[in-house]
């Protein structure tokens, strides 16, 4: 939470530097940080943050109001917003009559309503429970595929990083002890602290389609069947239903379509039968014996 606010200098960093798209924001005078914030950064704050006296779309609308956005084009931003998070039939409500996961969502609007580029989010779901907290997990990476922003994602909970993450960078003491991409810091910790701080992820949650394929070119000219066909990068919990139903092996392709390797049953077998399989299979590549 502190280093987040660093990015945006709510905190002074006592030392360092923060660059943003080419720009020295350490180094920024109160007009050009005053202009970052308006333009370059929004944040989502865990505790909501809304004005009890205001309605929820003057709420979205707050930080524009403050950044001199005329009425009309902030109140058009602000219903668009709300459109996006699933609040759009409650701009005229006040927060009190919202739950904890609404509260949020308004939240969540307001940042995207500044419509900047990056997106600092400190804790935002760790308030709420468990449901809703994933609800609002799986809302988030829907939304983040249609408006493509750079999020700055503060957690506690690494199975939460894992999900919504597409690198983590854990800290210890104020210090980053380890970065990569989700897999890497789980089945390739740096140390004993991110070893122990990772032990409770679960791991078939980690293992994916092009992880465990065969890529030979045996497997490269099976013949397509589109009953047996899955994305490289689903994993283990997705490829399971499809191996339960299968007569033959998996057939991935990526994105575009294009065949890129079959997962043969029994090594998918393999994979599912215990988290050390998964991780054999995944930092292997071959089946665990």
């Amino acid at each position: 939470s502190t280093l987040v606010r660093c990015i945006n200098r709510l905190i002074e960093p006592s030392v360092g530097q923060v660059w943003l798209d080419g720009r020295e924001v350490t180094a920024m005078n109160q007009e050009d940080l005053r202009e970052i914030r308006r333009r370059e950064l929004a944040m989502v704050f865990q505790h909501f943050g809304l004005m009890p006296h205001r309605n929820v779309l003057d709420n979205v609308g707050l930080p524009l109001e403050v950044a001199g956005v005329d009425k009309q084009e902030r109140r058009e931003r602000a219903n668009s917003a709300l459109e996006l998070v699933g609040l759009g039939e409650w701009t005229g409500s006040m927060p009190n009559q919202l739950s904890g996961g609404m509260k949020q969502r308004v939240g969540l609007a307001r940042g995207l309503a500044m419509d900047t580029p990056v997106l600092l989010m400190d804790e935002p779901f760790s308030a709420l429970d468990p449901v809703i907290r994933r609800e609002l997990q799986d809302e988030l990476l829907a939304l983040q595929e249609s408006v493509q922003k750079t999020i700055v994602f503060i957690t506690h909970d690494l199975n939460e990083a894992v999900r919504v993450g597409d690198r983590i960078a854990i800290m210890r003491d104020g210090e980053v002890v380890q970065v990569g991409a989700p897999n890497d810091v789980v089945l390739n910790p740096a140390d004993s602290f991110v070893r122990e701080f990772t032990q409770d992820v679960r791991l078939h949650g980690m293992v994916t389609a092009a992880s465990i394929m065969d890529t030979g070119v045996e497997a490269l000219t099976a013949q397509a069947d589109d009953r047996y066909v899955v994305l490289e990068d689903a994993v283990l919990d997705e490829l399971v239903p499809a191996g339960l139903s299968a007569t033959q092996p998996l057939q991935v392709v990526n994105r575009a379509g294009v065949l890129v390797g079959v997962i043969p049953l029994e090594r998918l077998a393999r994979a599912m039968v215990s988290d050390e399989a998964a991780v054999a299979a995944t930092t292997e590549g071959e089946p665990a014996g």
